[in-house]
């Protein structure tokens, strides 16, 4: 039964990529977890809220299953891209609890739906679709954000990796100046 062996692979890899996202906030104070790091306003805690948003509409609604707590409209142009950020007023744990109730509801649709189960994206331009399509959507979605928020990481204490485990070791700024340098050297090399 190819069907139930693939489900079950990209809801795996969809749960592994879930929480490399919240253990990229691992350590940080709250600053560190909101402040824009990047010209657009890319942030840690954004993009958290962001995928928790995104992944109720398209394991809710897409299904006829809505995640029951309210969300911004997704064809409310006031609302477009408040998703991406953190006001003053909301907190880490209510962004983070969201997100994990949203893996419940999610998690409820893809086990109780068949890879084949339509369902319609009313804002895709092929809107129907089926629980693979979403499935594949969302692993990617939230997969190309953990790398997002992996260089975030990276540009806030040089922390890098998936997991504790495969976090790239701890290295000294003299060590980093001097491989960037090597770097630098042979992309100067390349381009004369």
């Amino acid at each position: 039964m190819i069907g139930e062996a693939a489900k079950e692979y990209l809801h795996s890899d969809l749960r592994q990529a879930r929480e490399v996202m919240l253990w990229k906030l691992d350590g940080l104070g709250e600053y560190d977890v909101r402040r824009p790091l990047t010209a657009t306003g890319t942030n840690l805690l954004g993009l958290v809220k962001h995928l928790s948003v995104w992944e109720s509409r398209y394991f809710g609604e897409v299904f006829g299953r809505p995640f029951p707590e309210p969300l911004p409209r997704w064809d409310d142009l006031e609302e477009r891209g408040t998703d991406l950020w953190v006001t003053e007023h909301e907190t880490r744990e209510g962004i983070i609890d969201r997100y994990r109730r949203v893996w419940q509801h999610s998690d409820a649709t893809i086990s109780s739906l068949s890879l084949d189960s339509p369902g319609r994206v009313p804002w895709w331009p092929r809107p129907r679709v089926q629980l693979f399509n979403i499935l594949v959507h969302m692993l990617t979605e939230t997969s190309r954000h953990a790398g997002h928020a992996d260089i975030l990481r990276e540009q806030l204490d040089d922390s890098t990796g998936t997991t504790p485990r495969s976090a790239a070791p701890r290295r000294d700024a003299a060590y980093w100046e001097a491989h960037r340098a090597r770097i630098e050297r042979a992309a100067r090399h390349r381009s004369a």
